[in-house]
């Protein structure tokens, strides 16, 4: 499979801080790979040295089997990139300034073509400021289409939307991926890492710590189910101990709260309630669900994934 991304031993430091330490990964032609984890994991710093627009400290970094070093405005010219935040032309009509930002490319989309596209046709005579937060999302969006772009790079592109708007942002991003154009996107958002990408990054603390498919990450993980418990009075150490033999991990969340991973599935719980029986524990809640991407992210990094 031909590769669109190979970054090998990145590292970016700012001074005494290291924001991305030792990364490598690949990403290929053709797939929607997500880089997943919480606000100063480092994810868009990588977005960023990957996309050019910083200098790495140490290692290597190939966009389409260029150097992004040495070859950067061939690779420019070649990517579509939306940031987490962008500034437009407070006068400008939307089609008024993807013909501006069209100038710069020889290879261009006509704006009336990528407006349709995100569904703002009826808006191109119309400001951002006029816009609503899901409206900007999408131009933003179409803003990074304008080159007709080989690969695109997504940072953050649903933060803040409401949910009706997130899944808008999905299905655009799934139409885009349609067309043959290579995804690279960043998010904390479990749900849209699992609707979206076809591989996962996971970082935390400026460190990668898996990479592989959304069905695979969760396979990693000996148990199938968690419980989520609610006490009238924490765990004694003892009465933790008693539930081992029926439980692979025991985390304790907030207030009197704990997450349980069961050892073999539903049929588990029966003896996790039999031994809180005898051990003298009151329950107040009970939730039962399948392992999801955020207990392999908690698994990882000992940390639930935080805005």
């Amino acid at each position: 499979m031909d590769t669109a991304i190979r970054v090998e031993g990145l590292v970016k430091q700012y001074g005494s801080v290291t924001a991305v330490d030792q990364v490598s990964f690949t990403v290929n032609r053709g797939e929607i790979f997500g880089i997943l984890g919480p606000n100063g994991a480092g994810k868009t710093t990588t977005l960023e040295v990957i996309e050019g627009l910083l200098a790495p400290t140490e290692g290597e970094v190939t966009v389409l089997g260029l150097d992004v070093l040495k070859h950067r405005n061939e690779v420019k010219a070649r990517i579509g990139v939306q940031l987490q935040s962008s500034a437009y032309f407070d006068y400008l009509s939307l089609k008024e300034i993807l013909s501006l930002m069209g100038s710069f490319y020889p290879k261009r989309i006509e704006p009336q073509t990528l407006l349709e596209q995100v569904g703002l046709l009826d808006k191109s005579g119309s400001y951002v400021k006029h816009l609503s937060g899901g409206q900007v999302q999408r131009f933003t969006v179409a803003a990074s289409l304008i080159n007709d772009p080989e690969l695109l790079f997504l940072d953050e592109p649903t933060t803040g939307l409401d949910p009706q708007a997130r899944r808008n942002i999905w299905g655009l991003i799934r139409e885009i991926h349609q067309r043959g154009v290579t995804v690279v996107l960043t998010t904390h958002y479990m749900e849209e890492a699992e609707e979206l990408c076809d591989r996962l990054a996971i970082m935390d603390g400026g460190s990668l710590k898996a990479v592989d498919t959304p069905r695979n990450l969760v396979g990693r993980l000996q148990a199938a189910y968690t419980v989520k418990l609610a006490m009238d009075n924490p765990l004694t150490e003892d009465q933790m101990a008693s539930l081992n033999g029926s439980v692979e991990f025991v985390q304790e969340l907030d207030g009197n709260s704990y997450l349980l991973r069961l050892k073999s599935g539903p049929s588990s719980l029966g003896k996790v309630l039999d031994e809180m029986v005898r051990s003298d524990i009151n329950l107040e809640r009970l939730e039962i669900a399948p392992v999801t991407l955020e207990d392999v992210f908690l698994e990882l990094t000992g940390n639930e994934l935080r805005d």
